[in-house]
């Protein structure tokens, strides 16, 4: 009686074991592992809104504050703004409220809105010219006129390896700092020159002294 006990209870412990083996290797491979790392990335940024294509109404900014213009323009639309110094001395404008608007290109009219505005400016205290003073062209094979032009428009203007030299024309050897804020008086060599590489020299004064 006491073996038939031991092998009844033996036949039960085999059974039990077999059944916990089938429930793990019959185990539900559609839930998830929790350990496990998370199957999904986290979204990326979205891309920035880019304003639909249309026509739209351009006003005319002229006599306006360079920043109210830019402001109003892009409230009407438009976003593809530039300036430049309608003196044509090469300065950048980096105030916007210290400068306003002399002529702007194209005029008012109805335009697409991704038009490029283009805004001659002056400082708030200088007078607009009658027209946007050109800048020199580049310097090819021959030196251009760059009388009444600013230092920096005719140091730009010539080629990059040209040799320069800046003279103070009041004859009080004063240091040419801020270029923009001279005008050249005399250029050696002249206009219609040859340039072949050799030296150039500017005499200047301030654009508020006379040559």
């Amino acid at each position: 009686m006491h073996h038939r006990h031991t092998a009844l209870a033996l036949t039960a412990a085999a059974l039990l074991a077999l059944t916990a083996c089938q429930d793990v290797s019959t185990g539900d491979a559609s839930k998830p592992n929790s350990t496990g790392p998370a199957s999904s990335a986290a979204p990326g940024p979205s891309a920035p809104r880019v304003p639909a294509e249309k026509d739209a109404r351009l006003p005319d900014f002229v006599g306006k504050g360079l920043q109210s213009a830019q402001d109003q323009a892009q409230a009407a639309g438009f976003y593809a703004l530039k300036s430049h110094d309608a003196l044509g001395r090469g300065r950048q404008q980096v105030l916007d409220r210290s400068w306003k608007v002399c002529s702007q290109t194209p005029a008012a009219s109805t335009r697409p809105t991704s038009t490029t505005v283009d805004f001659g400016t002056v400082k708030l205290e200088e007078s607009c010219p009658d027209a946007d003073v050109r800048e020199p062209d580049r310097a090819g094979g021959t030196m251009p006129n760059l009388v009444g032009k600013s230092v920096k428009v005719a140091r730009e203007s010539l080629p990059a390896n040209t040799s320069l030299t800046v003279e103070d024309s009041s004859g009080r050897g004063r240091m040419v700092l801020v270029e923009s804020n001279w005008s050249v008086c005399s250029v050696t060599p002249g206009a219609g020159t040859a340039l072949d590489g050799q030296p150039v020299t500017i005499s200047a004064a301030k654009f508020t002294e006379s040559c």
